[in-house]
């Protein structure tokens, strides 16, 4: 059997099981297409990151800037999702700078000297859509007292809330499903700023994978967008359409990266 691990939203409880009933329609199209080793379930005993340079990925979704730095040329595009939630743009994705309800902040230059979450250093939208928006403010290199890695965007939301962090960056998507379906994880905080916009989370494939059987996985994903029968598990992903995005589409991920550079701050600190 082929992998598929969909890991990048499957938080809280409702968005799981949304994203399994979307997985179990695709796997069965695939079937009846005649692509035998769809896996029946999702795989949770890989990590996301891990599953994208498997030789025997089947599908996976992954974040936007690794794709531009490491993943090219290894991986097949498959598809872009486009969500209906505030800071979405069709298949464009913004970041919300938040900062906890109590504070005095009013604008990004304010939070000179403050602590900063990231959910990790390649993520698009934790840590290069920011630096875009910190870039301008920086001297020698430097704008934060300090940087925590988090490891994920609900924990670097968490860590605003509880005083571990001042300030971060979370993608739109995240910071809405966990809005919707666990609001009093948001109700320490509030919305300080948006990032500029940069293309969303794509769906992947490993380079092996066929021409006929990429047309199969875009065929299915599109399915799925039509069919009556998914109609809740899509209302729970806030999910409304895939759309193909080339390659170069891509390319404005690493520009924000290269205009931080110039600034003189490659990297958040």
């Amino acid at each position: 059997m082929r992998l598929a691990s969909i890991a990048m939203y499957v938080a809280p409880p409702p968005v799981l099981e949304a994203t399994r009933s979307l997985w179990t329609f695709v796997q069965a199209y695939l079937q009846r297409a005649g692509l035998p080793d769809a896996p029946l379930q999702l795989d949770q005993s890989v990590a996301h990151d891990a599953a994208w340079l498997r030789p025997d990925l089947l599908l996976a979704q992954t974040c936007g800037y690794p794709y531009v730095t490491r993943l090219r040329g290894r991986v097949r595009l498959v598809a872009t999702p486009i969500y209906d939630l505030p800071g979405c743009d069709g298949p464009l994705m913004r970041s919300f700078i938040i900062v906890h309800q109590a504070s005095a902040w009013g604008s990004l230059k304010d939070l000179r000297g403050s602590r900063a979450a990231i959910n990790s250093p390649d993520s698009n939208s934790g840590s290069n859509l920011f630096r875009a928006e910190i870039a301008p403010f920086a001297e020698n290199g430097r704008f934060f007292s300090e940087v925590i890695e988090t490891g994920g965007h609900g924990a670097s939301m968490d860590a605003v809330s509880n005083g571990q962090a001042d300030v971060a960056a979370i993608d739109c998507v995240t910071y809405g499903l966990i809005k919707r379906f666990d609001p009093q994880r948001v109700s320490n905080l509030r919305i300080l700023a948006q990032t500029k916009p940069g293309p969303g989370l794509p769906f992947v494939t490993a380079a092996a994978t066929t021409d006929r059987e990429l047309g199969l996985l875009r065929e299915a994903l599109l399915a799925a967008i039509a069919e009556p029968s998914l109609a809740s598990a899509r209302d729970t992903l806030s999910l409304s359409d895939f759309v193909q995005l080339a390659d170069a589409d891509y390319e404005p991920l690493l520009d924000f990266e290269r205009q931080a550079a110039t600034r003189g701050y490659p990297r958040i600190a």
